[in-house]
Formats: C-alpha cells, sequence, structure tokens
C-alpha cells in the first residue's frame, strides 16, 4: 500500500510527500531489546541475537528507561490544546507553553494549525485545567511549519527545552497532544529516524522539515505538541504523519515527523522578537526537471554565498556537511537545518568531472 506524509490538525489534513526510504521501526522499549541502525541510512532493524552485521551498529533501546507517567504528570500542564473557528470551518490541534510573564504567554504550534484564522477566525486554547483563553497570533512561518500565538495569562508552567543535536536512534521519546480532540492524550515509542527529509503542503506553498521520525502514536490533532525526551524535554514539535493512501487511512501508522526543537527555536524566538523570521539561503536555484542523483544547480544567484564560494552553475549537490543530498528536496530540508550565516561543506559534482568540495557561508532572506 501506498504511503503519504499528512499535516495533522484536525481539518488541516493535507497530502505531501515522505523523500527518500521509510526505516524499519522498533516498537515501544522493553527489557533487553537490541536494535542494529544501519551506518549509511541510519534505519533501525530488530537485533534478535543482540548482533549487528559490520555495517550496523548495535543500540539498546531499554537503556535509560522510560518513566511515561512521571512525564506526562510534569509536562502536561505545558501541553495546550487549540481549538480554530473561522466562517469556512473549524479544527483543533496543539501546542507548547514556551515563555510566559507575569500577564501574558507565547505557545508555540504548527503554522497548518493556525493559519486559516490568519486574516479572520478565532483562536481558542484550552489549558489542563479546562479554562478556555482567547489567542492570538504573533507570527507565522510557512516554510517551517511553525507559529506562535499569544494568550494574556500570565504565570503559566513552561515547557522545558531539550537539545535535538543530542537525539540518536534509538532513544526513547513520549509525544503529548490532543488527537482528535482528545486533549493531554500521551503516547510512548522511539526514535526510528533522524534528518528525515519531509515536505507537506501544497504545491507553492511546502513545508520543508528536516524531521525526526518517531513511531510513538501520532494522530490528527497532535500537531504542535511535544515530542520528549526521557527526561521530559522538548526535542521536537510534531508535524507531520504518513499515513495509507488506499483506504481513506488517516490516523497513526508508526510513522511520525517532528521538528527538531534547535531548528525550530530559531524561528519561534525570531517570532517572538519581531514577528517574522529569516531562513537561510545557499544562493542557487536549483534544476526541477533533473532526475538524476543530487540536486542540480540551474544557476547561481549574484552576490550570494554559493557564486562567492566558487561553486560553478552546472554543478550537482551530492551532500552538505556530510550528509548525502539525493534529490532537490533533501538539499533544500538539509540548508534549511542550519541558520543564516552558518558555514557549510558542499560537496558537488563539477559540470567538467570529477568532485570539489566548497565552504559557503549561507545568506539570509525573510521567510513566510
Amino acid at each position: 500500500m501506498k504511503s503519504t506524509i499528512a499535516k495533522v490538525g484536525v481539518g488541516f489534513l493535507l497530502g505531501a510527500t515522505l523523500v527518500g526510504g521509510i526505516a524499519t521501526a522498533a516498537t515501544n522499549s522493553s527489557p533487553s531489546l537490541k536494535a542494529c541502525v544501519d551506518n549509511r541510512t541510519q534505519a533501525l532493524y530488530l537485533s534478535k541475537d543482540g548482533t549487528c552485521s559490520k555495517a550496523r551498529t548495535l543500540v539498546d533501546l531499554s537503556a535509560g528507561g522510560l518513566d511515561a507517567k512521571s512525564i506526562a504528570a510534569a509536562v502536561t500542564p505545558s501541553v495546550v490544546s487549540i481549538q480554530v473557528s473561522t466562517s469556512t470551518g473549524s479544527g483543533n490541534g496543539s501546542g507548547s507553553i514556551y515563555k510566559t510573564s507575569a500577564t501574558s504567554s507565547y505557545i508555540i504550534t504548527n503554522n497548518h494549525v493556525v493559519e486559516s484564522a490568519a486574516t479572520s477566525g478565532k483562536i481558542t486554547v484550552e489549558l489542563l485545567n479546562g479554562d478556555l483563553i482567547d489567542a492570538k497570533i504573533v507570527g507565522r512561518d510557512a516554510n517551517y511549519d511553525l507559529a506562535v500565538i499569544q494568550v494574556q495569562r500570565g504565570n503559566l508552567p513552561v515547557i522545558t527545552i531539550g537539545d535535538s543535536s543530542k537525539v540518536s536512534v534509538g532513544d526513547p521519546v513520549v509525544a503529548i497532544g490532543s488527537p482528535l480532540g482528545l486533549a493531554s492524550t500521551v503516547t510512548s515509542g522511539i526514535v526510528s529516524a533522524l534528518n528525515r527529509p519531509v515536505t507537506t503542503g501544497s504545491v507553492g506553498a511546502e513545508s520543508y522539515v528536516d524531521a525526526i521520525q518517531t513511531d510513538a502514536a501520532i494522530n490528527p490533532g497532535n500537531s504542535g505538541g511535544a515530542l520528549l525526551d526521557a527526561q521530559g524535554r522538548i526535542i521536537g514539535v510534531n508535524s507531520a504523519i504518513a499515513t495509507l493512501s488506499s483506504g481513506g487511512t488517516a490516523g497513526s501508522i508508526g510513522l511520525g515527523f517532528s521538528i527538531p526543537i534547535n531548528e525550530a527555536k530559531r524561528v519561534i524566538d525570531e517570532i517572538i522578537a519581531t514577528g517574522k523570521s529569516t531562513r537561510p539561503v545557499l544562493g542557487v536555484n536549483l534544476d526541477a526537471t533533473y532526475t538524476g542523483v543530487g540536486a542540480k544547480i540551474l544557476k547561481l544567484v549574484p552576490g550570494e554565498g554559493a557564486e562567492k564560494a566558487g561553486i560553478p552553475a552546472g554543478s550537482v549537490i551530492r551532500s552538505i556537511d556530510g550528509v548525502k543530498t539525493n534529490d532537490q528536496v533533501s538539499a533544500i530540508v538539509r540548508i534549511r537545518s542550519y541558520a543564516p550565516g552558518a558555514v557549510v561543506t558542499v560537496l558537488v559534482d563539477l559540470p567538467t568531472g570529477g568532485q570539489k568540495s566548497f565552504k559557503v557561508t549561507l545568506g539570509s532572506t525573510p521567510s513566510s
């Protein structure tokens, strides 16, 4: 059966594409459960005898344990349910309390949860105690599928920020959100893969995510909710799920995708500070008709990083900082995982033959 990617806010389900193969995910952690991580693809495979081939690394899924009950008790008050109503319909999603003062609080969620109310409509936040509070949009970024909303209620419990760069395949995780409108739902699983290039949305309005893949059950309405590590720290913003296109299935099939919090935090902080955000640019236009392996540069943007670094037009990008780019989308996703001003190493196949690495300083452009 064919699988597709869908954003997971009820009333906002959109078709999309998963780029690259699907990792074989293990089931929830249990004592002495071991798995093998493919050193090249980062896919996860269960190990029946506790050993792996030379091309794979053994990981212990039970190491460290996961106290989902304690995590839920500590973190659930920091995760809210979001209801959106407009003249054309309604939907719901989730959010996490990111920052608070004596009088107001900022909540992070997905852009696709609140975008329908950007010009008109009503956004309501429901706290754990059942209180309903009107919210307003502070800013949105469709490129990263992130948004910040604000409520006039202070001293709310703020979620603890983790470090997504320290996440490994096989780590236990907990997802908290409001699937199908069922507030404060808690599910658990593991990290199935990292750096999974995922794009969601309609043509011309795509969101590109360098995603954390998890088998923790994520369903419609979980969008904007928290993916937590074993210490209850947010490591990702739940954004999309893979669904089986045949039969119309729209629920969890064990393939959920979250925006890494390190990537999200830069965008969120910019929105809170200015109401807007930026994204990095390599300074190239890619050839959408290219069907080979890699991302082919159609032309260079004058004055931007790629031109300054000396990359010739017609080159094919094969990797960025050692991470393979199999196609155009994976190249875009990889670049957008950095901050503007970052210096990256770009390996290309030269149009004249051979390969060469270039150090490129990423530029900056307003995001939307």
